[in-house]
């Protein structure tokens, strides 16, 4: 579709929902439809807003529309040796880069490089009046507006139809090598808090029924010196391990396709095993621990988000369970009346992804 007659077409529903009241639900491959609390209202698809409008390797800067296939996207960066180094999660082949935007998802190396929000120099957004929007720019220096940008990363269309990103993109690295370790939970906390303190190339880790596999990646200098220093075994199938956790089909997910409650749980690093029972799986260092929840009266979510907020965290109802108890934790009085207020100023019919994130949202 060319540009401008989408950008014709998705003014024209908005503004019609607006006028009739009626919820919009925004989709592009629908890859994470899932996450977050039920969608309702009919469908706006960005899928006819796509491709890539500038990519100049030797800026690290790439810029493309909603609907560009985040997979043709990496593969573009690829042929030139460069990637998203946040490692969005695809699930599956139709996911796109509004997609990734609105879900604000990350991957193993988060706890390395940083958040996707992090990354995102700029955005375009139509409002819920029909307007386009600019914020930020396609260079690293400019960051007029940056705080917008990074505002619609994980909004999960919210505040509007996010038609354009520019985002910072990273060489790959010349050198990776992942190690496995036989630990204990609480070891594997003690270590990667201990390893994250010293001058290594770690960029992604991840504890599961008593063995720590870690990776390294940056020079080759780095990586030899590290691996020497830490030891541990070689890890064969290494790049399909990593995969596997990147997209969540890993064996310890398999028992969210049952119906099984999967909670993430964002802690400081440092926290000690929290006392709840059910499957537990730690990345990012120790500050992303999923967990996934026996089917006990006595682990409800009250009691998951109890424990996380214990120790300064908080807990997600990811995937699965039941979503009526609130997918997100429950908003402080003052900070929901800050997300109010944006929804009101960016999307005041209140059409836009209606009760995605919180049911009165």
């Amino acid at each position: 579709m060319d540009p401008q007659d989408f950008k014709e077409q998705a003014r024209a529903q908005i503004l019609g929902a607006a006028a009739g009241q009626r919820a919009l639900e925004i989709r592009g491959g629908g890859s994470k439809r899932w996450y977050g609390q039920e969608v309702q209202g009919e469908l706006l698809d960005t899928r006819g807003y796509s491709g890539v409008i500038d990519y100049e390797p030797t800026e690290l800067v790439i810029t493309a529309r909603c609907g560009t296939p985040l997979g043709e996207i990496e593969s573009l960066l690829a042929q030139h040796q460069q990637m998203l180094a946040f490692e969005p999660p695809h699930f599956g082949s139709s996911a796109t880069l509004g997609g990734m935007l609105a879900s604000g998802l990350s991957g193993p190396s988060r706890q390395a490089v940083g958040a996707l929000r992090d990354f995102v120099l700029g955005t375009v957004l139509m409002d819920g009046k029909g307007d386009v929007l600019h914020f930020g720019g396609q260079v690293m220096k400019n960051v007029a507006g940056y705080d917008v940008s990074r505002l619609l990363a994980g909004s999960l269309g919210t505040l509007g139809l996010i038609l354009e990103a520019s985002l910072k993109v990273l060489p790959r690295p010349l050198a990776v090598n992942s190690r496995r370790f036989a630990m204990t939970q609480a070891e594997a906390i003690r270590s990667l808090n201990q390893w994250g303190g010293q001058p290594l190339p770690l960029s992604a880790s991840c504890w599961h029924d008593g063995m720590l596999t870690i990776r390294l990646a940056g020079a080759e200098a780095a990586v030899r010196a590290a691996q020497h220093k830490l030891g541990g075994e070689a890890v064969m199938d290494a790049e399909q391990f990593w995969q596997a956790l990147r997209e969540q089909t890993h064996s310890f997910f398999a028992s969210v396709a049952g119906g099984k409650a999967l909670w993430r749980l964002s802690l400081p690093s440092i926290a000690e095993p929290l006392p709840l029972a059910g499957a537990t799986l730690i990345e990012w260092g120790g500050a992303q621990r999923w967990l996934l929840a026996d089917d006990s009266p006595a682990l409800d979510a009250a009691t998951i988000r109890a424990a996380a907020s214990a120790v300064g965290g908080h807990a997600t109802l990811y995937r699965g369970g039941d979503k009526s108890v609130g997918v997100f934790q429950p908003l402080a009085p003052a900070v929901a009346q800050i997300h109010r207020r944006l929804k009101a100023g960016f999307d005041p019919a209140g059409i836009f992804n209606r009760g995605r994130m919180y049911p009165d949202f």
